[in-house]
């Protein structure tokens, strides 16, 4: 695997000492990763990423204490959130993985091809500046690939371990987490929902309900969406601050 872009800073997590042992030896022998440490428990992990400078967590699932699931949900409200991809015994937690933000999740043992398609995921899913960001979706329909352009996207739902692309032709799946997408592309989609982003430049408003809630009016829909309580202040702000 080549290397693009910066060099990824990988920290493993894993209460097991030999698994932790066959990914530093995996990740020395891929391209343009550094190992940024260990840490046997969820707790030691927190502490280490909250130093900075790890881009990319290697996350063992189940671990005594701490578990995965929980380190990931934590992991995810830090100011310098890094990516996540979940290491895993049993292909029975990939649901969960992907709602908790991840980006992947690979089956012990882990194979290095597997971990460099996870990497190279991680990769193309970090911010980006506009002139290299991602300016297509790839998607399957009828057999075939398609492109969706970014700037068609008026929004975006999370549909179980998929994310429905909604465009004003059509919606598209791509299997892909909404929290990655959200980490991708930054301030050019807003979140409304914990299942839901906005493109920004289509947010138009909200819209005052009978029963007191708001819903968000996005140009190009017929139908407004809704927005949580949890949102909502953000949300307001961010039309605020634009003047709408």
């Amino acid at each position: 695997m080549s290397a693009a872009g910066p060099v990824l800073r990988v920290l493993v997590v894993d209460d097991e000492p030999a698994a932790r042992q066959r990914l530093r030896g995996l990740l020395a022998s891929c391209a343009g990763v550094e190992l940024a440490g260990e840490a046997d428990n969820g707790e030691a992990a927190l502490a280490r990423c909250g130093d900075g400078g790890v881009d990319l967590v290697l996350l063992d699932i189940r671990m005594p204490g701490l578990d995965g699931m929980a380190t990931a949900q934590r992991l995810a409200a830090q100011a310098q959130a890094p990516a996540v991809v979940f290491l895993t015994a049993c292909d029975d937690r990939a649901l969960d993985a992907f709602e908790t933000g991840a980006v992947d999740y690979l089956l012990k043992p882990v194979r290095r091809e597997r971990l460099e398609q996870a990497i190279e995921r991680v990769r193309r899913q970090r911010p980006r500046t506009e002139a290299t960001a991602r300016r297509h979706f790839s998607v399957r329909r009828a057999g075939a690939m398609l492109r969706v352009p970014v700037e068609s996207v008026l929004a975006l739902r999370a549909e179980d371990k998929y994310v429905c692309l909604v465009t004003g032709d059509g919606e598209h799946l791509v299997e892909e987490s909404l929290a990655a997408i959200e980490r991708e592309f930054g301030e050019r989609f807003v979140r409304i929902h914990r299942n839901c982003l906005v493109a920004a430049r289509h947010l138009a408003g909200l819209v005052r309900q009978p029963d007191g809630s708001e819903r968000a009016r996005v140009d190009g829909l017929a139908q407004t969406l809704d927005v949580s309580r949890r949102n909502l202040p953000a949300v307001r702000a961010w039309l605020q601050g634009r003047g709408g």
